[in-house]
């Protein structure tokens, strides 16, 4: 069973970037019913060959990018300090140390990325009668955004967006020096009543990660609510003293992107009401991975009681005990799967260290 779902969903996924090839060359495509195929929009449209291409253009009044980010990106981009300031000074947020937050997608993007992949799963279902594969193994929905026919827009948005941005936050990770991002794995997921609620508190398969936020606002047609809720707690980074120590509650805002660190350990709270959708980009330097597995950073033993909001049910083996009220608290299903601490580096009070 588990193999023709796995058969049928490659199909799917075939047809439906093939469908959108002919869109993006200019032909009419039999492939899909027209409920079932919206418009080609800037979001499945060519990938922009320049960054001025980010910008609002035929049937795409908007553009895709924030028009402040997109002027301070062309002027970094021809060298001027003034376009470094401007990114890295007014528009750049400081959420927490490490975690940063900054407008990225303009709201008409967000609307058409979110009728697309509303598009994609509609087909997917209606093909093979079950959901998009998983964008990863946390999250039941959503979708992997090449799917969709996106890839030659995602190495485009990681050269041109997220690389600039990485190299100036996290010059350790993807600098010059270093060497550039080269590997992405990009997936939407989705928050709402039925479906995935949260998401309990890990750290990203990549060096640097982004997240932006797609909505779903209010809807004045219908008087639909926004989202509410479904926050996003950030502890410290895997491997120091303060892993699991409490230090930010990021709230998201229609196409506003927060960045940090692949190991910046976080987690999503319960949505308590309407729908939040979400594009994340995994952003991984092969460069920078080689560097760690030839000189890996220590593992230190936590300096501080660990912060509820940062314990995991799923990896800390320590779950249960210390937070025996959680109705996941399940001490010999926990103690046997969880890893986090590493034994030894599990936080002892100052009397019981020795």
């Amino acid at each position: 069973e588990a193999a023709e779902a796995h058969r049928s969903r490659t199909e799917a996924t075939a047809k439906y970037r093939a469908h959108r090839a002919l869109a993006r060359g200019g032909l009419p495509s039999p492939l899909l019913e027209p409920r079932l195929a919206p418009p080609l929009g800037p979001v499945l449209g060519p990938a922009p060959a320049g960054l001025e291409a980010w910008g609002p253009c035929e049937g795409s009044p908007e553009g895709v990018l924030d028009p402040s980010l997109l002027a301070a990106l062309m002027a970094q981009a021809q060298g001027g300090l003034a376009g470094d300031t401007r990114l890295f000074g007014s528009l750049l947020r400081e959420e927490s140390p490490g975690v940063y937050s900054f407008p990225l997608f303009t709201p008409g993007f967000c609307a058409g990325m979110v009728a697309e992949l509303d598009a994609h799963e509609a087909f997917v279902r209606a093909e093979t009668g079950r959901p998009p594969r998983r964008p990863n193994s946390m999250n039941n929905y959503g979708a992997v955004l090449s799917d969709l026919g996106m890839a030659p827009w995602l190495a485009a948005f990681q050269r041109s967006v997220a690389q600039p941005i990485a190299a100036r936050l996290f010059p350790e990770v993807s600098a010059a020096h270093v060497g550039p991002l080269d590997g992405l794995h990009a997936f939407s997921v989705r928050y709402k009543a039925g479906e995935d609620l949260g998401l309990d508190v890990h750290t990203d398969d990549s060096d640097v990660t982004f997240n932006a936020c797609l909505g779903k606002p209010p809807d004045p047609r219908t008087g639909a609510p926004g989202f509410q809720g479904s926050g996003l707690v950030f502890c410290g980074k895997l491997g120091e003293g303060d892993h699991r120590v409490f230090r930010h509650r990021y709230t998201h805002e229609l196409g506003r992107c927060v960045v940090h660190l692949g190991r910046q350990r976080h987690g999503a709270d319960d949505i308590v009401s309407g729908e939040r959708v979400n594009l994340i980009f995994w952003n991984r330097s092969s460069a920078f991975r080689r560097r760690l597995e030839r000189n890996p950073p220590p593992y230190q033993r936590e300096s501080a009681e660990p912060s509820l909001e940062c314990l995991s049910f799923t990896h800390d083996r320590d779950f249960a005990a210390r937070n025996p009220s959680h109705p996941k608290s399940k001490p010999s299903h926990f103690g046997s799967r969880g890893w986090c601490p590493p034994h030894g580096k599990e936080y002892l009070p100052p009397s019981n260290v020795p």
